[in-house]
């Protein structure tokens, strides 16, 4: 896998380098060379975060994880991201040994904003994928909603998790 270790608000020394390199390589098992992973290494306050997103095959895997201290966060993160890995695997050989592989919040009180501002703006290619695929993708990346193009007709779609834990589908004309 090939690591692209970034550092926000702090230096990323060698010996942090080096053991965030050796803990993420415990991953290369389920990847191989052609996986790429963005690491950033942040602080704020007492905080110290990694983020890291690792792209595969046209999937994405995502974790942040925020301690105290900078090498147990990396550690934690390494376990959040192996668990992700198995749980999608599992989910992905249940689905094939059932044939289902065809290709087919509360937010509270929220006050009205008399201006609306754009902060980020993220642009994406959408790859081909089902609708499965997307829920599962979805739930990878931990969002709420994921654009997909779907595999059956090529049209865009959205699916979103509903507030009674179920999934909706949008089908955009």
């Amino acid at each position: 896998m090939k690591l692209k270790i970034t550092g926000r608000k702090i230096d990323v020394t060698e010996g942090l380098r080096e053991y965030t390199t050796g803990k993420l390589s415990k991953l290369d098992k389920f990847f191989g060379e052609e996986a790429t992973a963005d690491v950033t290494l942040s602080v704020q306050k007492d905080n110290h975060i990694i983020e890291v997103t690792i792209h595969h095959k046209g999937m994405i895997y995502r974790a942040e994880v925020s301690e105290p201290d900078m090498y147990a966060s990396i550690d934690r993160v390494e376990d959040v991201l192996e668990r992700q890995i198995r749980k999608q695997k599992t989910r992905l050989e249940k689905q094939l040994k059932s044939g289902a592989f065809a290709p087919s919040t509360d937010f509270g009180d929220v006050e009205e904003e008399a201006e609306f501002k754009v902060v980020k703006t993220k642009t994406y290619s959408a790859k081909p994928m089902s609708v499965e695929e997307a829920i599962l993708q979805m739930n990878l990346l931990g969002h709420a909603f994921y654009i997909f193009s779907n595999a059956e007709n090529m049209d865009k779609n959205v699916v979103y998790k509903r507030k009674d834990g179920n999934y909706g589908l949008i089908e955009l004309e």
